[in-house]
């Protein structure tokens, strides 16, 4: 049984709907922990569109920064958690001016002592151009950094695109079950 996945993949890849779907799958009670903020209305949209497609049956957390502690809390053998997304949650760490890389130690050395499963969400942006601006440049390093620290302490490591999935880890081909 897998007890911690990571799904990378570009906007709107159908990383979430993945997530969602292993998720309910699994038998277990799904809990969204999510780290985007309304703070626009086009991001309340979002929230608003992915909150009807869960339904009841799922528990939601809002989280923007305390990742790892809620992770610690919230994670036992009879849920499953999913974590949409980490981008947001880098995002969100990079404007406050914390510890990017002190965090991204911390949530990937949590993994291994989860009480359960985990599916973390993250988008891979390294694919583009490089990009034009100081602070634009820096959120797409931390964000290889990041992805990559998680692709080590994750036991499966899956690339969604344009809806597809391929497992990368343990191994192409093979099947993620929960």
């Amino acid at each position: 049984m897998t007890k911690s996945l990571l799904l990378l993949g570009g906007a709107r890849s159908g990383k979430s709907r993945f997530a969602q779907q292993l998720a309910e799958a699994s038998g277990r009670s799904p809990v969204l922990i999510a780290t985007a903020e309304a703070l626009d209305e086009e991001m309340a949209d979002r929230i608003t569109s992915h909150a009807a497609s869960r339904g009841e049956r799922w528990t939601l957390i809002e989280e923007p920064v305390a990742l790892t502690a809620v992770l610690g809390r919230e994670a036992r053998a009879d849920r499953i958690l999913v974590i949409d997304c980490l981008t947001l949650w880098l995002s969100k760490l990079i404007l406050e001016k914390a510890d990017v890389a002190g965090a991204a130690r911390e949530l990937a050395g949590s993994i291994g002592a989860l009480a359960g499963p985990v599916i973390f969400v993250s988008n891979e942006v390294g694919l583009g151009i490089v990009p034009e601006n100081v602070l634009a440049r820096r959120f797409r390093d931390e964000q290889g950094r990041l992805n990559q620290a998680m692709a080590a302490a994750c036991e499966a490591v899956v690339l969604v695109t344009a809806g597809l999935p391929l497992c990368l880890k343990p191994s192409p081909g093979a099947r993620i079950f929960f």
